[in-house]
C-alpha cells in the first residue's frame, strides 16, 4: 500500500493582510443577465487591504468581478468573488478580493501582519476612558450623585 502525503495548510498561515471586523456600508454593483447594471446596499462583515468579507443577497457565483463602492466615500474597486459560505439565509457572507491591494480604500489603518491579540499593543488601553483626568473626573461624579 502507498500512502501519499498531501500538505495541510496550518490554521494559523501567514495572511496577506490583517482582517479588521469593520461594518462599512457599501454598495456592490454587477452586469446581469440581461447586461443591466444590478446594484445592492449593504455592509461589510470585515475588511483587510486585500478586500472584504461582505453580506450580499444577490446571487454571485466564485471568480465573478464585482465593483464595490464605499458609501461613506464614492469610491470604486474592482474586485472579484473568491468565497461564499455554505449557508444560504437572506444574506451570505461573500468573500471579494480587489483586483488591485487597495490598503486606503477602507480609510483605517491596518494592523502589522505579525499582530496578534498576544501582542503587547493589544493588552494596553489607549481609550479615552482610561485616562487620568477621565478617571479622576468619574470618581469625581461617583461621590457627588446620591
Amino acid at each position: 500500500m502507498v500512502t501519499t502525503k498531501v500538505p495541510v495548510e496550518p490554521d494559523d498561515a501567514q495572511r496577506r493582510s490583517q482582517r479588521v471586523m469593520l461594518k462599512a456600508s457599501v454598495v456592490i454593483l454587477t452586469q446581469g443577465a440581461d447586461n443591466k447594471l444590478i446594484s445592492e446596499v449593504t455592509r461589510t462583515v470585515t475588511v483587510n487591504a486585500h478586500g472584504a468579507m461582505i453580506l450580499l443577497g444577490m446571487n454571485v457565483s466564485i471568480g465573478q468581478l464585482l465593483t464595490v463602492r464605499h458609501a461613506g466615500t464614492g469610491e470604486e474597486a474592482s474586485c472579484r468573488v473568491v468565497y461564499l459560505s455554505p449557508h444560504q439565509a437572506e444574506k451570505r457572507e461573500v468573500g471579494v478580493d480587489f483586483i488591485k491591494p487597495s490598503p486606503g480604500f477602507w480609510r483605517i489603518s491596518f494592523p502589522p501582519p505579525d499582530w496578534t491579540s498576544r501582542s503587547p499593543e493589544a493588552k494596553k488601553s489607549t481609550g479615552p476612558s482610561s485616562t487620568p483626568d477621565k478617571l479622576k473626573s468619574a470618581k469625581a461624579l461617583k461621590a457627588v450623585k446620591p
